[in-house]
């Protein structure tokens, strides 16, 4: 009973903080038809921004209102610069996702070292739940990540700025018509994806090794989980974290990580063959 309950909490953390990832994916392919490769550089900046608050000497709550803050202009400076001339070139694209995020694993380097870096865990003290001690600070993650997650879904289904990005997502050229600035809302969305990646970044950082090649380990399993769960629909990210982040999760807590990594992939194969386009898909 107690190891049934460290592994569900253990698959809500991981499955939460993927979501807070894969948000920021689907939201930036739904509306501007982007695959953004440079999205766990992204996660990668918001863990060094928890780095650099520490190298502050400011507390690491500080980190969790910089990062976001700072991957949002990071968001507005290379979509304006370079992601907004290639929106009609989807292969186009991919190339220059990818060269960005090169680019920016190798100023992390430049600045901080390839060494890895250690986050204080700002809240050492575990609890108890059910006879199972566990780390308080990763219900802090889950709490974190599921506010964050609630607060992006009002705002695309019960504000008319989600009324407004969703228009824009079905489509482009009506909104355009009717008046909606849909360059701005391209502007903003993908900064706004940037932050979404940049909290999950700082919010992960003190219970990872902080180092320039973690972006790969959330990129990866965000970007099967759209796969499986549909890219034209929010609901179905979280269709698709559930069972990935569950799968991985439960598989290396069973045998090893090689294990999990396989059977997540035989997982999406099997999913993606049936469902071309994923398990929720837009009526048409």
């Amino acid at each position: 009973m107690n190891f049934a309950i460290g592994l569900g909490l253990d698959t809500l953390s991981f499955s939460l903080s993927l979501l807070l990832v894969s948000l920021g994916l689907v939201i930036i392919f739904g509306l501007m038809n982007v695959i953004n490769m440079a999205h766990g550089e992204f996660f990668l900046l918001g863990a060094y921004s928890v780095v650099a608050v520490q190298q502050l000497q400011l507390p690491y709550w500080a980190a969790l209102i910089v990062a976001p803050i700072a991957l949002a202009l990071v968001g507005l400076v290379l979509e304006q610069l370079i992601i907004r001339h290639v929106y009609h070139r989807f292969i186009d694209t991919i190339l220059a996702t990818w060269g960005i995020s090169i680019v920016l694993k190798q100023l992390i380097i430049i600045g901080f070292g390839p060494t890895s870096q250690s986050i204080v865990n700002p809240l050492p003290e575990p609890v108890h739940i059910l006879g199972v001690v566990y780390p308080s600070f990763r219900l802090f993650i889950m709490g974190a990540a599921l506010a964050v997650s609630i607060a992006t879904f009002w705002v695309f289904y019960r504000s008319n700025l989600g009324l407004a990005i969703r228009g824009v997502i079905a489509n482009r050229a009506m909104a355009a018509s009717l008046g909606l600035n849909t360059r701005r809302m391209d502007r903003w969305t993908f900064a706004f994806g940037a932050a979404l990646a940049g909290f999950a970044g700082a919010v992960m950082a003190p219970i990872m090794s902080v180092d320039p090649q973690m972006g790969g380990g959330f990129l990866i399993p965000a970007f099967l989980s759209i796969m499986v769960g549909g890219v034209s629909h929010l609901f179905g990210v979280v269709l698709g974290v559930g069972l990935i982040g569950s799968t991985s999760t439960v598989i290396s807590s069973l045998d090893t990580q090689l294990a999990a990594q396989i059977a997540v992939f035989l997982l999406a194969i099997v999913i993606i063959r049936l469902w071309p386009e994923g398990l929720i898909t837009r009526k048409r």
